[in-house]
């Protein structure tokens, strides 16, 4: 079965409490949970009673070869500092790849603070320069879910860490890391947020999302103009850097393995 690490701190450290998330998570992969309070990416973690977890560098450097030929999952950020946060992405993708870890996995932070959507901006613009990054989109995928959240919404409680390893699952098997029983198997469909938003001049990166079918999945453009400076890829990656403000429309469709096609339209909204 494939292997996975998930790297996470508070937040997503919740998985390692409930374990229906758990369940979830390890379907058709052998998983390691490194989860620990405070974590941080590259600067020194915040001290919970009276320990010091880890750096995902750090992590990665005491790991070291084990994580060959892993899929790392990464969901660290919120104790982090918005101003150096680029820069500990891009070292923790370098780190990962000189141990030859082919596929990361970067989760999206709730935004429930403003520095917050700045430093996704910076998840999804290192995706754009790193093909073997896929973004997490969890404040997307959490949007109009208090319920699975402790007051700070932040936490999560048992419902949150359930819906978070569901959606963690969700894309190993449609990156194909994963393979879902065919029991389990729907028809090929789009998943896809109504509205797409990305800024002006700023780079953007996502990757779109089939539910069912069969992995893997090819993608294109049916109809419609991509707006300019964005790309779809084969592998329904959207990249680039937007050139101009405003609101475009196109239809994409997606082929699986079995040739079985599903369209959606797409809106982007450009701010």
């Amino acid at each position: 079965m494939p292997r996975v690490t998930m790297i996470g701190d508070s937040v997503s450290g919740a998985i390692a409490y409930e374990q229906a998330a758990q369940a979830t998570l390890r379907r058709g992969a052998v998983v390691s949970l490194q989860l620990a309070p405070c974590r941080r990416v590259g600067q020194t973690s915040c001290p919970h009673k009276d320990t010091t977890a880890p750096t995902v560098l750090q992590l990665i450097q005491t790991l070291g070869s084990t994580l060959a030929d892993t899929t790392v999952i990464v969901a660290v950020g919120y104790n982090d500092f918005e101003q150096a946060y680029a820069g500990n992405i891009e070292d923790a993708l370098l780190a990962l790849r000189a141990v030859d870890v082919k596929r990361v996995l970067w989760v999206t932070l709730r935004a429930e603070r403003q520095s917050y959507l700045a430093m996704n901006d910076m998840i999804r613009a290192a995706a754009a320069r790193h093909p073997e990054m896929t973004v997490v989109d969890w404040n997307l995928y959490s949007r109009g879910h208090p319920d699975w959240f402790q007051p700070d919404g932040l936490h999560l409680n048992w419902q949150g860490a359930r819906a978070m390893a569901t959606l963690l699952h969700e894309t190993l098997v449609d990156l194909g890391i994963v393979t879902e029983p065919a029991a389990k198997k729907k028809t090929l469909r789009v998943s896809a947020p109504s509205v797409v938003r990305a800024r002006a001049g700023r780079p953007y990166a996502s990757r779109l999302v089939a539910r069912g079918g069969t992995a893997p999945y090819r993608w294109a453009r049916a109809s419609g103009v991509v707006p300019t400076g964005l790309r779809l890829s084969v592998a329904g990656r959207l990249t680039g850097t937007p050139a101009a403000r405003g609101r475009f429309t196109f239809v994409v469709r997606v082929t699986d393995a079995s040739r079985a096609t599903a369209t959606r339209r797409v809106v982007v909204q450009i701010a």
